[in-house]
């Protein structure tokens, strides 16, 4: 609970603000002159709401004491009186914000929440960049994310298979690792594969292994992922893709422990902890006789779904300290604050990339930042016209036709993804050479600082 140290010399006022600001969780102390606030100060508040005109010193006169008793203490100044000067010298002399009376409290609340959302990202960004900027973490406070922590926590020492589902970049790699070290055999290795990357006879080589002399250009024998994993777990990820052939030969792991690398006689047996992940409805592919049946149920054990980003705003702080601590480290940056009206942009966008479009965009704006303040200017441009025309209320959802909704969500995603068009397809879930038409059909032009040698509309037909 952050702790709100007021100092006024007017007892109404005071008395109305704590009880406002007792209602929204804060712990409210009360001053009522500057002499007062420096004992009270002893408490170590997190941000102190300081009136300017007060018998004795003034609030401008005790502003340098409250700083250096307090350096990474916040400081709202009040005052009834509507002078430059006394704002001017506030601000140079260390407050943070500069509120006139009467009080607008939503101006206040939100100067407030600014300040403190701040303050805690200063603490949690130092902390987050000294850790291993490797280090991939979970993070989540929201009721879904509680639940999906509470679901690993109950399987992990389990055996049982666990499918992961949720939409592309919600971070299902992460709970396949969650899961992996909090398993019995955390030290054993965690082995991933993804199904669509593939084609099928690479995709059975590479999990099963093969023989020498099993298929044009295997000039030696090769231990697949199986084999690798031994006794830790192997995560596969978008197993929706796998074809007819490669499920029967996974259903016959699941079911026998056992494999039979390319060209080999023997199967050999793993002890391997099998997790699974998709982004696509697999009951609907097994309506469609696109999947087996028999291979879903074997799989679901235990069904562990993300919930989107847009669906856990309240996570997005949180989310935000996280990446930016580790982008830190990568990049060898130090951006430390963000401004309120980036996190208004971030907080109202709906994140159609999930956490995996969120880092990009702060990887992006953090290798264009100058100093150490993430600002509205530095973020892509879709989440710019996304708070425009929210602010603006111009022409509602309701009133957009399907293809302009479509197009305005593909120059997003593109967008988001540095015209990366690969990143692109995966987030949309369609295809490259039906991306290629969408581009040509809305008329999309790639930005000159987007254009990718090995990426460009020629690679798209391959």
């Amino acid at each position: 609970m952050s702790k709100i140290l007021i100092i006024d010399d007017d007892v109404a006022s005071c008395r109305t603000l704590q009880v406002h600001l007792n209602s929204q969780g804060y712990e409210v102390s009360i001053a009522h002159s500057v002499g007062d606030g420096l004992q009270a100060a002893q408490n170590a508040p997190d941000l102190i709401i300081l009136d300017i005109r007060m018998p004795g010193r003034s609030g401008l006169e005790g502003l340098p004491e409250f700083k250096q008793l307090l350096p990474d203490c916040r400081i709202i100044m009040i005052t009834a009186f509507h002078d430059m000067e006394s704002t001017i010298e506030a601000m140079q002399n260390g407050a943070d914000d500069y509120i006139h009376k009467p009080i607008d409290i939503e101006e206040l609340d939100n100067a407030i929440s600014k300040l403190l959302i701040n303050h805690r990202q200063n603490g949690d960004l130092l902390s987050a960049s000294s850790s291993n900027p490797g280090t991939l973490t979970m993070v989540g406070r929201s009721r879904g994310m509680k639940e999906v922590f509470k679901t690993i926590g109950m399987v992990a020492k389990s055996p049982a298979t666990v499918l992961i589902t949720g939409e592309s970049g919600t971070g299902k790699e992460l709970v396949a690792r969650a899961i992996h070290n909090s398993s019995k055999t955390p030290d054993g290795p965690f082995v991933a594969i993804n199904c669509a990357a593939l084609v099928e006879t690479l995709l059975e080589s590479d999990m099963f292994g093969h023989e020498k002399g099993s298929f044009t250009g295997a000039v030696s024998k090769q231990d697949g992922k199986f084999t690798l994993a031994h006794d830790g777990t192997i995560f596969l990820d978008e197993v929706g893709e796998m074809s007819p052939s490669m499920q029967a030969k996974l259903l016959r792991v699941l079911q026998y422990k056992e494999f039979t690398p390319l060209g080999a006689k023997c199967a050999h047996k793993t002890n391997a902890r099998i997790v699974t992940a998709t982004n696509v409805n697999l009951a609907e592919r097994v309506q469609s006789g696109m999947f087996r049946e028999d291979l879903y149920y074997r799989l679901q054990v235990v069904n562990i779904n993300l919930p989107p980003l847009r669906e856990r705003k309240e996570d997005l702080i949180d989310l935000i300290q996280v990446l930016i601590g580790r982008i830190n480290k990568e990049l060898h940056r130090n951006v430390s604050h963000i401004s309120r009206t980036a996190l208004d942009a971030l907080e109202k966008y709906d994140w159609p990339g999930n956490v995996r479009e969120l880092e990009n965009v702060l990887m992006k704006s953090i290798a264009l930042s100058r100093g150490d303040t993430l600002s509205d200017d530095l973020l892509p441009t879709q989440l710019r016209q996304h708070k425009i025309a929210e602010k603006d209320n111009t022409k509602p959802l309701e009133r957009c036709s399907l293809e302009e909704i479509e197009a305005t969500h593909i120059a997003r995603v593109l967008e988001a993804t540095n015209w990366h068009k690969g990143k692109a397809c995966e987030t949309l879930g369609i295809s490259r050479p039906r991306l290629r038409r969408m581009i040509k059909h809305y008329h999309l032009t790639i930005p000159e600082q987007f254009h990718h040698g090995e990426d460009d509309d020629e690679n798209m037909s391959s």
